[in-house]
């Protein structure tokens, strides 16, 4: 969901006739669209929430809450019951993405700039943001903000340009046949960038050539495209669509329009190292101290040129290549284009958590700076529900034309309603708007000169148990603020996405019916992933329960701010009495469990205290029996201390088509027991049995609730569309070449038979590394090549062979993501993809990171 202030200002009945829908209500100016229900609202009413309904959300659900909160209008689908909220006004549509796709069309009517689309499998946001630090200071530009390329980002970043822009640059993403015509019909880029084919969202193609094809209808009307020639199947594919674009054009058109079509099917910037193309590499040279100087060749002048650049893997010199041959389309000068290309920093792909000192969460998200950027970043802010105190640091805002006074009291307003509590303003502009916070209710403000000023000025212990967003231009180098605040640590790291996370979780609940509850498990430290953050994330997202398997682990999330119910699965009666005062509900799986639990509760004076009773239908572990019921009753019905929450079982092979008759026995003695206890008892309670696979398989068995584990992570099925979120990295340390006979070592198992270059690794088995990985039996992937380990894994470190792979030392090495995933480990091991992921120490720091 994405939530954007747009520069449209329409009355609300010009936006349901645009729209093709009708009006009710109020005739009110909209001037601020959003989509994601969870943010803070400025209710002033000017905003406009559209209900957006797709496979995996429903945005309807919401409206109520969202009018109660004093939201005044909407955009909704025709069969919304919009009687129900007398008070609101509603522009009412066949349907809504269909709705916000038509003002964006429209508002691109409006451009009298030129349009850059860019699309491709990678490398899109940075292409995107390197052209726009290329044109800093010489072109106004609007630019989609982060990764916006979706369905729904497109037409919100359309809406957001500035009219008086000189340029937009726009990505666009697809998953699926069909979407980049709709992209197109809205965006309708005058110039295209085609950035690579790889294998991201492969699952939805026939194969890479349709999709090859699909990518490139975004430039079905464009007058120029920038590609690489080097990628012949892409090359052919460009070649191929503005032939048949021309034919076509000329079958059907007056001889002026054909001639013109002609000629945009040669406007073809192609570049590539090979003779022939429009903007030739002729060497990519290294140097010394790092980065690479270009040699290219402009054809068919035959002009010379050469740049420096800091980058010289292969990833970074094909965006650069990109981001030059469309400033020199551009008409950028050599000597201007030369000094940007030296300048030009990695891009930050992601906001990033990272553990901060004195129990800080720091979230560094120096991605960019502009005040809608600022405005994502603090709707992530606030859904870090584990810190009560929020601080922001921020810089001034580099990437605006807009007024000073009127920026920094629309930046004071943004503030007004995220619940920040400290404020750090860092530049000289923020600095002259200082009066524009000072009607704030904030605890405290306070303005610095610059960066150096604020570190000279501040201390790590004037920070504690808060959530800190820095939010900076690059200029300002916040990295020097995110040392100091950082909890310092090795250089392994679970780097977990939050975005795979909550796809994952929208791909369940698509397959859920809109009644059915959804519990999330996050016991074993989120199965290695983290507890905390990812609580916080499923509190944001709205699950109905939280699962851990014990006592010690929930009060960690109650004490970390989590407040919804969490599901204690393995009780211990010692526990109990910590466990009510913690709000835990526990799992009661025998007659003798329940009996203790009723004992606590009556002694404290509990009334009606929310259990959940475990029923064995076949796992043969815990679980009460047909044979308990009885007694179960009768326990029940002669004190009023507790209140059956929910009624569960545990499948034992959902996962297994081989005991599909089996599972569904389970689930028949489920049903019957639940009816058997409705009726004897007169109570009425949740029911659940199905886990992630059961999800997957058995729909017709919902119930009222489902049990999601293994699947949020995305492992443990064939559903397709799941992310794996978590990569477990490293970096090489040392490179060394080994002789011939020597070994590698502990026990000197690792010999080599031929010199080899050999890398060390920091992680270890105490890090969760499986010993019997060592010696050849496991890989790590270095630059995306396998590098088996040699010799036997250590305790705090390891070796791999990279002879033959391109290969230095800090390179990252990546142990469990894609390739290696945990299911490749564990089928090595002989063992699941669970063991593998909560086998990871703690003491390997987790990052967590949104796209």
């Amino acid at each position: 969901m994405i939530s954007l202030d747009s520069r449209i200002r329409l009355p609300l009945s010009e936006i349901a006739a645009v729209a093709g829908g009708r009006f009710a209500g109020r005739d009110t100016v909209v001037g601020r669209i959003f989509t994601d229900s969870r943010e803070g609202i400025l209710a002033d009413g000017s905003e406009m929430f559209i209900a957006l309904k797709g496979e995996r959300h429903d945005g309807h659900r919401y409206v109520g809450e969202l009018s109660a909160r004093g939201v005044a209008n909407f955009m909704v689908n025709e069969d919304f019951p919009v009687g129900d909220f007398p008070e609101s006004n509603f522009a009412t549509v066949a349907d809504t993405l269909d709705a916000l796709q038509a003002l964006a069309r429209n508002y691109r009517d409006t451009f009298a700039f030129p349009v850059l689309g860019i699309t491709g499998s990678n490398g899109k946001t940075c292409v995107k943001e390197w052209i726009h630090r290329i044109f800093a200071g010489t072109k106004r530009i609007s630019r989609s903000p982060r990764s916006y390329n979706s369905q729904v980002g497109v037409p919100l970043s359309i809406l957001m340009a500035d009219s008086a822009s000189e340029l937009g640059v726009f990505e666009a993403g697809i998953s699926m046949p069909g979407e980049m015509r709709r992209i197109e019909r809205m965006l309708r880029p005058d110039i295209g960038i085609f950035t690579c084919i790889g294998d991201a969202h492969q699952e939805n193609f026939g194969d890479t050539e349709q999709k090859i094809r699909e990518k490139l209808s975004l430039f079905d009307r464009s007058r120029t495209l920038v590609y690489c020639a080097d990628d012949e199947r892409v090359h052919r594919a460009v070649v191929a669509s503005k032939r048949a674009d021309a034919a076509e054009e000329r079958a059907d058109a007056t001889e002026e329009r054909a001639d013109a079509t002609a000629k945009r099917a040669d406007a073809l910037f192609a570049w590539g190292r090979a003779a022939g193309v429009r903007l030739q590499i002729l060497a990519v040279a290294p140097r010394p101290a790092g980065g690479a100087v270009l040699h290219l060749q402009l054809n068919p002048e035959r002009r010379r040129m050469m740049f420096e650049t800091p980058f010289s893997d292969p990833a970074s010199i094909e965006n650069l290549m990109h981001c030059i041959a469309f400033a020199l389309l551009a008409g950028i000068d050599e000597r201007t284009l030369s000094a940007a290309v030296a300048a030009l920093e990695p891009v930050a792909m992601r906001l990033e958590l990272k553990a901060g000192v004195n129990g800080c969460t720091i979230i560094n998200d120096s991605y960019n700076s502009d005040i809608n950027s600022l405005g994502i970043a603090l709707n992530f802010l606030g859904g870090m529900t584990r810190h009560a105190r929020k601080t922001l640091v921020l810089s001034d805002i580099l990437q605006s034309d807009a007024d000073e006074r009127k920026l920094y009291s629309a930046v004071a307003e943004l503030l007004r309603d995220k619940g920040i509590t400290r404020f750090a303003g860092i530049g000289e502009a923020l600095s002259r708007n200082s009066r524009a916070f000072a009607a704030l209710d904030i605890e405290r403000i306070e303005f610095y000169a610059d960066t150096e000023s604020f570190l000279r000025r501040c201390s790590k212990s004037e920070f504690g148990g808060e959530a800190v967003l820095l939010k900076g231009g690059r200029r300002f180098r916040f990295e020097r603020i995110s040392r100091l605040l950082e909890h310092k640590t090795h250089q392994t790291v679970m780097e977990v996405n939050l975005d795979a996370l909550t796809d994952n979780l929208n791909l369940f609940r698509s397959k859920l019916k809109p009644e059915t509850k959804l519990a999330a498990m996050v016991k074993a430290f989120s199965y290695g992933h983290g507890g905390v953050e990812i609580a916080s994330l499923l509190q944001y997202h709205r699950v109905d329960y939280l699962a851990v398997a014990y006592a010690d682990e929930g009060i960690e999330l109650r004490e970390a701010g989590i407040e919804m119910p969490i599901v204690v699965l393995n009780t211990d009666p010692d526990n109990f009495d910590l466990m009510i005062d913690y709000r835990l509900e526990p799992e009661i799986y025998s007659r003798n469990s329940l009996s203790a639990f009723l004992s606590v509760a009556s002694r404290i004076g509990a009334v009606r205290y929310p259990v959940h009773i475990k029923v064995d239908t076949g796992m043969n572990r815990l679980g009460l029996s047909d044979d308990d019921l009885p007694a179960l009753c009768r326990l029940i019905a002669s004190d009023d201390a507790i209140e059956i929450a929910s009624v569960f079982s545990h499948l034992a092979a959902a996962d297994e088509p081989r005991h599909d008759e089996f599972t569904r026995r389970q689930i028949a003695r489920f049903a019957s027991f639940c009816t058997r206890l409705e009726a004897e008892t007169g109570r009425r309670f949740t029911k659940h049995i199905l886990n992630s696979a059961g999800i997957e398989r058995f729909p017709e068995a919902q119930f009222d609730m489902v049990r999601l584990g293994i699947g949020l992570y995305g492992y443990g099925g064939e559903m397709r569309g799941l992310r794996r979120a978590a990569t477990l990295r490293s970096a090489i340390v040392r490179i060394k070449t080994v002789a011939p006979d020597e070994t590698v070592g502990y026990g000197r198992h690792g010999r080599v038979e031929s010199a080899r270059r050999i890398a060390t690794v920091p992680i270890g088995y105490a890090d969760g590394l499986d010993r019997k990985l060592g010696n050849g039996a496991g890989y790590f992937a270095v630059n995306g090549t396998p590098a088996p380990l040699i010799g036997n894994v250590c305790m705090d470190a390891c070796m791999i062979d990279v002879t033959g792979i391109e290969a230095a030392e800090g390179d990252k090495v990546v142990i469990i993501g894609d390739n290696p995933s945990a299911d490749d480990i564990a089928a090595i091991l002989g063992t699941i993809s669970y063991e593998v992921l909560t086998s990871v120490s703690r003491r390997v720091k987790r990052i967590f990171v949104a796209d």
